[in-house]
């Protein structure tokens, strides 16, 4: 069964066509970064205008990649939430228009869904039950995950997640845009410890995060005198290293917990390499695991989309027939997925 991802929430277009048998065929991803930059966030009716210009040929690509057509498609999954609402019709009503051309299924998945699931198209794939760690965005989120469609909510941050803190930080501390990236980029020069800043709810005794309170510190320290640049990377590096510390030790809290051993960390904060290398020596010291996502499936893309709809379908979970009706969900809590 070939399905073919629409992926559309945000500022990237991802378009992706899923195997059940062979794997992945083919994948393309559209960022629209360099729109967004000029104004140091996503505009979301730019967004939304993106998408409209860019499916149709990242289709065409993906297709080509794949040596497929329109024809050998059996279904179509697409991103209905949670997302910037414009940019989740756009999506939508391509991919409910297309399966309505071609006859097939089209199925509404879950955005963070799709990130969750997103480490099993590795080949050494992690196995049910698992400890996920959702960092995609405004989410930070810890679940426990039975199998495909069975999601416990742990632990999830109470106001800024690890995402907006690191973009907040980035902006206070003058980057561009997109700031988490740019921000890690700049902790790698610099030196943590000579700022001190707090770890937010590291004891807290439960599962749940906070970030809005760094970034208030961050605020605090830039503003005691002007920063140069020795200063905005030793304190770029402290910042990393309090969310990075704090993420590390909830999830092993939580794999304690509930007795396993393998962590799934997915969403585009997972691709910091120095969170990556926390999170492998705290569950190396308690017998564990972390599986990741391949680099360029962290971010939003078509390809989590097209195998989250592919597993889906697989355990009978076949869509009804919208008659061209559909809706979208900006505001989806995953733990209310059904």
């Amino acid at each position: 069964m070939k399905v073919l991802g629409i992926e559309s929430s945000c500022d990237e277009t991802g378009v992706a066509l899923y195997d059940t048998e062979r794997g992945l065929l083919g994948h393309a991803v559209h960022t629209q970064v360099a729109m967004h930059e000029a104004y140091g966030g996503v505009v979301p009716e730019l967004a939304s205008r993106d998408h409209i210009r860019r499916l149709i040929p990242l289709l065409e690509r993906v297709l080509d990649e794949a040596r497929c057509t329109r024809r050998d498609i059996d279904a179509i999954a697409y991103t209905a939430g949670p997302g910037l609402a414009g940019a989740l019709l756009v999506g939508a009503s391509f991919a409910e228009s297309l399966a309505m051309a071609l006859g097939v299924p089209a199925l509404p998945v879950h955005h963070l869904e799709g990130h969750l699931l997103s480490p099993l198209l590795a080949d050494d794939a992690p196995a049910f039950p698992f400890i996920a760690l959702l960092v995609s965005g405004g989410h930070t989120q810890l679940m426990r995950v039975t199998r495909v469609g069975a999601y416990q909510l742990l632990g999830e941050s109470l106001d800024d997640a690890a995402g907006e803190a690191f973009d907040k930080t980035a902006k206070l501390l003058g980057l561009g845009y997109p700031g988490g990236p740019a921000l890690a980029a700049l902790a790698d020069s610099g030196t943590p410890g000579r700022y001190k800043l707090p770890r937010p709810m590291l004891n807290s005794g439960d599962l749940s995060f906070s970030f809005s309170g760094l970034k208030t510190a961050v605020l605090t320290a830039s503003r005691v005198r002007e920063l140069s640049a020795t200063d905005k990377a030793d304190l770029a590096a402290e910042f990393q290293e309090a969310v990075t510390e704090v993420l590390a030790a909830k999830a092993v809290a939580a794999c304690r917990q509930h007795r396993l051993s393998a962590l799934v960390v997915a969403g585009g904060v997972g691709a910091n390499r120095r969170l990556r290398q926390r999170m492998d020596e705290a569950m190396a010291k308690i017998g564990g695991r972390v599986f990741y996502p391949e680099l360029d499936l962290c971010t939003d893309n078509g390809a989590m989309i097209a195998f989250c709809g592919a597993q889906r379908l697989l355990q009978g979970d076949a869509p009804a027939s919208t008659q061209g009706a559909f809706v979208v969900r900006p505001r989806w809590p995953l733990d209310q997925l059904s």
